[in-house]
């Protein structure tokens, strides 16, 4: 049984393991709950003893696993993930658009499009899903939990490579909007063509480097904001992770409120909810490759104006 068919439980769809081969543990599990317990790739949150006999632990025919199961090398199980006690996330989602294919959400700050780290429940995709009962919905793409916007999901399976071929064959018109520094030596419109990568001082942070240009965004002026700001049009033709925030940081145009460039700060467990970044995924305009209609969309999110 593959986890898709299992049923949602509080908006979570099943995650799936396969219980590796003796060679590549460090450890010899006498049964599967020690498994579990032992596996350092797993979370210490997971109370494995009591899903286990709550039958919250599936085997791959869709059946409970009892609590002294044994370990079986190539067995699938399945389960369902839980952060344990989650602070809510004081921002609400809307759903911007809806047909039998497709959702389009508008994502608020600070809420992560899919569950990593300690974010399951409070994550854009588990809302949705518990909000519509849609356990196969999908993102097309993702933005930072930092950044707000729209975020396209598709609804059905059978559906999700001919939208995944639009952003591939980069078919979707992106606009983003942005305040930042306003710098009269900087000329606009402008096209930042560069070669992106990790930067050698953090894995948390993307640089520009030589080589081979990888990334490409057009950037526009808007509006001035009093003497030392300005709102800005970005269009991503590429999706480098962190692109927009690179290339305006190096036209010495940081964002407003962001936390890792020019400078990693520390990540806090409570966020500063009253310093968001100021960065919005505007606009996504395409032609659906199964309806035929040309949609264009718009976020009902506004940038705060400093």
């Amino acid at each position: 049984m593959a986890s898709n068919q299992l049923p949602l439980k509080d908006g979570v769809s099943a995650s799936t393991m396969v219980l590796p081969p003796l060679n590549k543990l460090d450890f010899s599990p006498t049964s599967l709950l020690f498994f579990l317990e032992q596996s350092a790739h797993n979370s210490h949150r997971l109370d494995w003893e009591n899903r286990l006999k709550n039958g919250l632990i599936l085997d791959q025919n869709g059946q409970p696993l009892p609590l002294d199961a044994p370990y079986l090398v190539g067995q699938r199980i399945h389960y369902w993930r839980d952060a344990g006690i989650e602070l809510r996330i004081p921002f609400d989602e809307q759903i911007i658009y809806q047909d039998a294919h497709i959702l389009v959400a508008d994502k608020p700050h600070f809420l992560p499009v899919t569950p990593s780290g300690g974010y399951v429940q409070e994550t854009l995709l588990v809302r949705l899903k518990r909000r519509t009962g849609l356990a196969d919905l999908t993102p097309m793409h993702r933005i930072d939990r930092d950044t707000a916007g729209l975020v396209m999901f598709c609804s059905r399976v059978q559906d999700r490579d001919a939208y995944a071929q639009l952003f591939r064959q980069r078919r979707v018109s992106k606009i983003y909007e942005c305040i930042a520094p306003f710098s009269p030596d900087v000329s606009f419109p402008l096209t930042r063509n560069t070669r992106l990568v990790t930067s050698p001082d953090s894995f948390m942070q993307m640089a520009e480097a030589e080589g081979e240009p990888n990334s490409e965004t057009r950037i526009e002026l808007i509006e001035r904001l009093g003497g030392s700001l300005a709102r800005y049009r970005l269009e991503p033709i590429t999706g480098k992770r962190h692109q927009l925030r690179v290339h305006m940081n190096a036209l010495g145009l940081p964002m407003v409120g962001d936390g890792i460039y020019p400078m990693l700060t520390p990540e806090t467990q409570q966020p500063d909810y009253s310093n968001p970044l100021q960065l919005l995924a505007k606009e996504l305009a395409f032609e659906d490759p199964l309806t035929g209609l040309k949609h264009r969309f718009a976020s009902q999110l506004n940038l705060k104006w400093p």
